[in-house]
């Protein structure tokens, strides 16, 4: 049995076929997918989703740093309203994302310290979205570390040194389609990280994996990203789905 930790396939790219991915997902032992919310716009479809297949899709509530704007007192204001009216899982995805631009770093920041803070008073793991951004997140996660916080680097594809650091905070890292890609530096990287510090995740419909590149990504391609680590790690794929599944099961209390 595999979990998806990381899918937004609540989006309007998967409007006209959801069942058939879930039932393809369910297909390939992908038996448990974790649902990471946006922004308040996001919330619906998430809900939806989650009310029709409450076996299989288990949702988190939060604000993604790229949806951080001058409106974000709003958007917190959301969070916290739904927070108080349905069960989550965790609080995500949150983090900092510099790809774009930087306009908005400080509230960024603000945002996703205020979302730790609201993650430990509810004592749920957190989702962090690191996007060339891991010297900006890092101090903020240490600084909010007092035992108690958990969750994941989502979409790990840093160095060895910044997975010891991440691990050594408690976090797990988040492993997904970029361990399969051509040039990618992160197989070597996970040489030097215990496969049990590792969850899988898809990210869909973003980040496919390899041999699917080009297509939507989907939660039933998560057996792609288990088949890289088994081959990384030298062991089966049913190794890495035992271990990668309990650190999940663990991690969201499912």
């Amino acid at each position: 049995m595999l979990i998806d930790t990381h899918a937004h396939i609540y989006s309007e790219d998967f409007l006209h076929d959801i069942d058939d991915v879930l039932q393809r997902a369910y297909d390939n032992d992908v038996k448990k997918v974790i649902l990471p919310n946006i922004d308040s716009g996001s919330v619906k479809r998430l809900l939806d989703l989650t009310d029709a297949y409450p076996h299989l899709c288990f949702p988190l509530m939060g604000l993604h740093p790229t949806s951080v704007a001058s409106d974000y007192k709003e958007e917190l204001e959301a969070v916290e309203y739904w927070l108080e009216k349905r069960k989550f899982y965790g609080i995500g995805e949150i983090g900092i994302d510099l790809h774009w631009d930087r306009t908005y770093l400080k509230e960024q920041q603000d945002v996703f310290r205020y979302q730790i803070k609201l993650a430990k008073s509810k004592k749920l793991p957190i989702i962090v979205h690191v996007r060339e951004s891991f010297d900006e997140v890092l101090p903020i996660v240490k600084e909010e570390q007092d035992g108690s916080l958990r969750g994941i680097f989502h979409c790990f594809s840093g160095t060895e040194e910044e997975a010891k650091q991440v691990i050594d905070l408690g976090f797990l890292l988040g492993i997904g389609g970029v361990v399969t890609f051509k040039n990618s530096e992160l197989p070597e990287t996970l040489k030097g990280v215990a496969l049990n510090n590792l969850v899988i995740e898809t990210d869909s419909p973003y980040l496919t994996p390899v041999p699917k590149r080009g297509k939507r990504n989907e939660s039933s391609y998560l057996v792609y990203v288990a088949q890289a680590l088994a081959r990384i790690y030298d062991v089966s794929v049913n190794d890495v789905a035992e271990i990668t599944t309990e650190n999940a099961r663990k991690l969201f209390g499912i």
